[in-house]
């Protein structure tokens, strides 16, 4: 264990699986006072076996304005890092009502909420940084199948451009990460659900120029990155991490 996240409190949306556990874990290992969240007490469960004693958990749903309010008082943090999205699969014209909402429910608004709730807390405090879930799917590049997604990704780099700037003097900062394809749970599952899992793995990874997808550990090492003082002097950017993708 390393201490470039000593003494901070670090919040973390759907961390029971992917992205979100990798981060925690690796916030841990760096000396944070993880507090991970998620709607799934199972896999918090299994996150909470690892065995790190600086990992906290409980229950926290990312669409429930109370819950996220009850949750960000009970952590108090210092870092907080909106993880909780969904890829649904869509295009303009397939898109339904109820994809739009829930994908702007989940993918934004739930950001919001976050954010709302623990400003107050980092102004007391004179210091934050908040890292917001976004995609290189979004107002970066356009991806097949993925309308109402890269939508709402693209509004996630509004959003942080705006609470960036409005608290840019103070001592709160707040970026973005936009990855490519990533391996997890998650991904596996869009995979089945196609109905020719070989086939769409092998055009995920065809379009990526290094010919693999990222390993969550990779996006983990950004997070870490955009948590700690390191990086102090940057705020309202979006970091893409995709493997050249959008290059």
């Amino acid at each position: 264990m390393t201490n470039r996240l000593a003494g901070k409190r670090a919040l973390i949306t759907a961390a029971g699986q992917g992205i979100g556990r990798a981060s925690a874990l690796a916030m841990a290992a760096e000396g944070a006072h993880v507090i991970a969240t998620d709607v799934n007490e199972e896999a918090l469960t299994a996150l909470a076996g690892e065995g790190h004693d600086n990992i906290e958990t409980f229950v926290l749903n990312a669409m429930d304005a109370e819950s996220i309010k009850e949750g960000v008082a009970r952590a108090k943090p210092d870092v907080l890092f909106n993880c909780a999205g969904f890829v649904h699969s869509n295009t303009v014209e397939t898109c339904t009502e109820d994809e739009w909402d829930f994908a702007f429910n989940l993918n934004v608004r739930s950001q919001f909420r976050m954010i709302q709730a623990a400003i107050p807390g980092m102004l007391e405090r004179g210091n934050g940084s908040i890292i917001n879930m976004a995609s290189a799917c979004s107002s970066i590049i356009g991806a097949p199948n993925r309308f109402v997604y890269g939508t709402t990704k693209a509004a996630v780099l509004g959003l942080t451009k705006s609470v960036a700037i409005e608290y840019i003097t103070r001592g709160i900062r707040c970026n973005a990460i936009c990855p490519g394809t990533v391996e997890s749970p998650s991904l596996h599952e869009r995979l089945q659900a196609t109905g020719d899992y070989e086939a769409a793995m092998k055009a995920f990874v065809a379009r990526q120029p290094m010919g693999r997808i990222a390993k969550a550990e990779e996006i983990a090492a950004l997070v870490v990155y955009l948590a700690s003082d390191e990086s102090g002097f940057t705020t309202g950017q979006h970091h893409i991490i995709d493997g050249g993708w959008s290059g």
